[in-house]
């Protein structure tokens, strides 16, 4: 059994797919979790959902903040000692005014360090994103993307995903320079994250998966995707805070790029009598296709355009490989078939 820590971690976007995981992770390790909530009645399904995934759920507790509201921050940082904040919006549907994702994901990340630091934390570790450094630049550029890297917000049109991703973690450095603290933050950059379900829900990259699986896309366009496994993106949270030498960096983390169509292939593999597709779709049928999916709509700026990030950081970090993206993949697809979502 893991040694019991005393020091407790404040984890916000613990019902989240991604933040279940790092709690997962950090309760393994022996980390009191302190997990925020939107709503506190969605604590005991949390806590059944960690049990059955093998967590001891003893030093698990549940504080109710919102990124948008004051209330409840500085109370529920009370005797922390770090904070991974990994809470923040992610869709596909981008909003018709963007403000809908840019300002929770700036003023939750103004607030959960406001209260870190008032609090003297010893490290914060802030879910940021691929989005955050990989977009908006000249796609005459060879495309690999290290932590050096940011997303150009005046470069070419990005979502408002993409674009509240990079405010917030551009805030949240601002943020620790100005208190002379910029080696107490580290962030976590990963691609598409895929990876096991641990509930019912299935976030927001599994989705993709869903489409693949369920019949509903013909054919598969020719968009990138920059997959990571969430075992791996959890376990880089974890290291992040409670390694001395990794304050001060972000960490990119993704295995190699990949098309819709490599990803329908692993799956036709394992599943071959689902109806995934088999060819792709020419860039032009997908243009009109967006006509008629928004989803594919709002990530044309991305069609034929695949990125490679630079994990050596990461990996170096976990002191292993990246699980490699056909098993981040199967996982999501087997997960989705036992919960009965696909």
């Amino acid at each position: 059994m893991t040694e019991a820590h005393k020091e407790t971690v404040l984890l916000t976007g613990i019902s989240g797919f991604l933040g279940g995981h790092v709690a997962l992770a950090l309760l393994k390790a022996g980390f009191p979790v302190r997990g925020s909530v939107r709503s506190l009645a969605k604590a005991d399904k949390v806590r059944d959902t960690l049990a059955r995934a093998g967590a001891d759920t003893k030093g698990l507790s549940f504080v109710e903040l919102n990124l948008t509201r004051d209330a409840g921050w500085d109370a529920a940082m009370d005797g922390v000692s770090f904070l991974q904040h990994t809470a923040s919006p992610f869709v596909l549907n981008m909003p018709d005014d963007r403000n809908e994702l840019i300002r929770p994901a700036v003023e939750g990340t103004e607030r959960a360090i406001g209260a870190a630091l008032r609090a003297g934390v010893k490290r914060i570790v802030l879910t940021s994103s691929m989005a955050a450094i990989a977009y908006g630049h000249d796609k005459t550029g060879a495309p690999c993307f290290s932590a050096a890297d940011w997303t150009r917000l005046d470069g070419r049109p990005i979502n408002a995903y993409v674009e509240s991703k990079t405010r917030a973690e551009r805030r949240a450095w601002q943020m620790m320079d100005d208190a002379g603290r910029r080696a107490d933050l580290a962030t976590i950059n990963p691609g598409a994250i895929f990876g096991p379900l641990l509930d019912e829900d299935p976030g927001t990259s599994a989705l993709l998966v869903r489409r693949l699986l369920d019949g509903s896309v013909p054919a598969a366009p020719r968009i990138p995707i920059t997959p990571v496994d969430v075992r791996d993106v959890a376990a880089a949270h974890l290291a992040a805070m409670t390694t001395p030498e990794a304050g001060g960096q972000r960490f990119p983390l993704a295995v190699a790029p990949q098309y819709f169509i490599d990803v329908a292939r692993t799956l036709r593999q394992r599943y071959p009598d689902r109806r995934i597709p088999r060819l792709q779709m020419p860039d032009l049928a997908v243009r009109l296709y967006a006509l008629f999916d928004r989803d594919v709509r709002d990530n044309l700026g991305e069609l034929g355009y695949a990125k490679r990030l630079d994990a050596a950081p990461s990996i170096a970090l976990l002191g292993q490989p990246l699980i490699p993206a056909e098993t981040a993949v199967l996982a999501t697809a087997e997960s989705l078939i036992q919960h009965g979502l696909v």
